[in-house]
C-alpha cells in the first residue's frame, strides 16, 4: 500500500516542498528556520492586511480603532493578537537563523551575508514603526526616544529628525509615515 502523501497530487506538492526535501541528508533542523521565516512573514502579510483594514492612522482615533479591532470586528482580538505574537515568533526565527549562519560560517560569503544583514536592519526598523502604531503613551514615547538617537548624527541629525517626525514634535505625520512604511516594508 502506498503512502497518500506520495500520491495524492496536493499531497504530492506539499511532500515534496516540506517534508522530503531534496536535499543532503546531513542538514540538520538548524536549517528549517529560513522556511519558518516565510511562513512568519506570510501570516504577517495576511494578519496585517486585515488589520490595515480597520486601523486609522489619526493621533486621535489610532487607540480607539485598534480597540475597535478588539471589540467590534469578528475575530479582530485574534487577528491582532496572531500579528502581534506572530512577529515575536518572526523574530525568534530569524535570531536561530541569524545563529545558524554565524555557526555554520556563512558570514564567509559576503554578498550573501550583508544582504542579509540589510534585510534584518529593514525588518528591525519595520517591527519599530509597528509598535508605534497603537498610539499610546509607551509607543509615542517610545517613536520620540527612538528617533532621536538620529539627533546624535553630527551637522545633520537635528534636521533629519524633523525631517521624519514631519515637525518639531512627534505627532499625525509621524504616525501617518510610520503606518505606510509599516505597511510597505517586509
Amino acid at each position: 500500500m502506498t503512502n497518500i502523501r506520495k500520491t495524492h497530487p496536493l499531497m504530492k506538492i506539499v511532500n515534496s516542498s516540506f517534508i522530503d526535501l531534496p536535499a543532503p541528508s546531513n542538514i540538520s533542523s538548524w536549517w528549517n528556520f529560513g522556511s519558518l521565516l516565510g511562513i512568519c512573514l506570510i501570516a504577517q502579510i495576511l494578519t496585517g492586511l486585515f488589520l490595515a483594514m480597520h486601523y486609522t492612522s489619526d493621533t486621535m482615533t489610532a487607540f480607539s480603532s485598534v480597540t475597535h479591532i478588539c471589540r467590534d470586528v469578528n475575530y479582530g482580538w485574534l487577528i491582532r493578537y496572531l500579528h502581534a505574537n506572530g512577529a515575536s515568533m518572526f523574530f525568534i526565527c530569524l535570531f536561530l537563523h541569524v545563529g545558524r549562519g554565524l555557526y555554520y560560517g556563512s558570514y564567509m560569503y559576503l554578498e550573501t551575508w550583508n544582504i542579509g544583514i540589510l534585510l534584518l536592519f529593514a525588518v528591525m526598523a519595520t517591527a519599530f514603526m509597528g509598535y508605534v502604531l497603537p498610539w499610546g503613551q509607551m509607543s509615542f514615547w517610545g517613536a520620540t526616544v527612538i528617533t532621536n538617537l538620529l539627533s546624535a548624527i553630527p551637522y545633520i541629525g537635528t534636521n533629519l529628525v524633523e525631517w521624519i517626525w514631519g515637525g518639531f514634535s512627534v505627532d499625525k505625520a509621524t504616525l501617518t509615515r510610520f503606518f505606510a512604511f509599516h505597511f510597505i516594508l517586509p
